[in-house]
This record gives structure tokens, sequence and C-alpha cells, in this order.
């Protein structure tokens, strides 16, 4: 005999949203719930990246690319246990892809459940990715303290709410009274040990809720500064409104706050318009491989 349940409460049990669905109906066991939430309910999740990202193009009339979903092909048993035992793989991050699109996609292609990865990149960002298998999870911790290097853009002249592309330009300045000579000694207030506010946009949590989660709902946090460390400032090229740069820093540190702090300096406003992440430690991008190889060659 199977026993009725409250999809409702079932649904908060499960830590997922219903879109409209109110009735009780006979779920024979309660290990069945999952299998049938995710058969025959249709649920509304917390909106993703992915998701945003993919809205922004239908909006701007432009088609998203759906790929065909295939079937997952067993992984050789001989190969899998040598990333149960543990590696640290060194991964490109492919643009648009949040931090945990790549896990997952590892956890999916490998068939393990011990799998993370050791430092967000946010998905505008590209870069070296460290995710760490089987036993070598323990060094996460290790690999996340190390030095991190940064190359990319800012744009001058404008901020945005979340201190790069994801949300619009606003509040333009005029940066004609701008000189190669003021970019460059900007940069020597950001260096050696410094305070710095996070974006409000960030995975920061306060009272376990992540800050972008606040800031999309219009919730105002007050921040605090974090000591970190930027080891070098460098401005490599110029062509305004765009200015090339190479950082060395701590772990801790947000770009997207340098971006924005860097602008404030300058008098003009600016904005994170490219990122990517070229070391860690020893670890550099050119070792690392990106999805689609590792697709093909990571077995």
């Amino acid at each position: 005999m199977g026993s009725a349940y409250g999809i409702k409460s079932l649904l908060i049990q499960q830590r997922i949203w219903v879109l409209t669905l109110n009735s009780y109906l006979p779920i024979p066991n309660i290990r069945d719930h999952s299998a049938y939430l995710c058969k025959n309910i249709f649920v509304a999740r917390k909106p993703t990246y992915r998701l945003r990202y993919t809205n922004k193009l239908v909006e701007a009339g432009e088609a998203p690319v759906l790929r065909e979903r295939v079937e997952r092909i067993p992984i050789d048993p001989v190969v899998q246990q040598t990333y149960l035992e543990g590696k640290a793989l060194l991964i490109d991050k492919p643009l648009h892809w949040t931090s945990f699109d790549v896990v997952r996609k590892l956890r999916s292609l490998l068939q393990i459940k011990k799998i993370g990865h050791a430092g967000t990149l946010d998905p505008l960002a590209t870069g070296l990715l460290i995710v760490c298998t089987g036993k070598f999870t323990k060094k996460i911790n290790e690999y996340m303290a190390q030095e991190k290097e940064y190359t990319g853009t800012f744009i001058l002249g404008a901020v945005t709410p979340t201190y790069d592309l994801e949300s619009e330009p606003e509040q333009q300045k005029d940066i004609s009274f701008i000189t190669p000579e003021m970019l460059r000694a900007a940069t020597q207030q950001f260096t050696g040990d410094i305070e710095q506010l996070p974006p409000a946009y960030s995975a920061i949590k306060k009272d376990g809720v992540a800050l972008y989660e606040l800031a999309r709902k219009g919730v105002t946090v007050e921040l605090k500064p974090r000591n970190i460390f930027i080891g070098s400032f460098e401005i490599t090229e110029i062509a305004l409104p765009t200015v090339h740069f190479k950082v060395v820093c701590s772990t801790g540190t947000y770009i997207r706050s340098l971006a924005n702090d860097y602008g404030v300096a300058l008098g003009c406003g600016a904005y994170l318009g490219s990122l990517c992440r070229t070391r860690i430690g020893e670890f550099r991008i050119g070792d690392a491989v990106g999805m689609e190889g590792f697709m093909v060659n990571g077995q």
C-alpha cells in the first residue's frame, strides 16, 4: 500500500520550488520521491547564470546554441581508478561556464563523486581552474591559498553594478583627460598590503545567503573590507577606453573590485571587460586543457 505525501511539503524537504501543485498524490515509497519528482513535476529553480545568459541572447534576437544530449559512455574502470586515487586536473575554463559547470561535467565524464575545484572563476572569466579528484580533494585549500596571476582589460568611462559586463554600463564620464602616465601612476596605490571591499554581487554569504542573491532583490548589505596583497599591477597596453593589465595577487582578491576602485582613483569610472587567470602558484594556463580537449582525450 502506498502512502499519500503532500507534494508541497515534500518539495520543501527537497529544497526546490514548485510552480503550481497543491494536491496530494500517492507515492509508493519514500525512496521514490526524487525519481517521481524528476519525471512528473516541472519545478522552477533559482535563475542560474546560464539561464540569465540565454535570456539575454533571446532578448537580443540571437538563438542560443543547443547541443544534443548524448548517451554517457561508461568509463574504463582502470582509468577511473586513477581519478579515484586522486588527481589535480588543470582546466582552461571556457567563457560563460561557471566553475561548477566544469565540476559537474567532469563528475559525469569520470563517473566519480569526490571532485571539486580549487578557487572559483566568474562565468565571464576564462583561464586556469584546478579541479581535484579523489584523495586530492584534501589539497583544495592548499591550492586555493596560492598566489594568483591574471590578465585582462578594464573599460574606462563608466561603471556597472556588478563591476563587469554582466550588467549594463551606467554613469558615463569623459575620459579625454586620461593620459598613459596617469594610468600607470594610479596602479601604485593598489600594490602591497591593502584593504578591498568585495563586490555586492559576489558569492560571499551574509547569514547563509549569497550577497548576489540579496543584491538582485535590491537588499543593501554593509560590506566589510578584506585584507589582500597585490604583488604587482601592470598596465600592459592602452587603447582607450580599453586598458590591458596584468595582476599578481593573493587569494581573496576580487579583480572586479580592483577595476571599480581603479576607475574611482582615475576619476572616470571603470569596469572589468575581460579576465583570464593565467597562473595559480606554479601551475600555468599553458599546461591546462580545454573542456573540449578533455572530453575527447581525458580518458
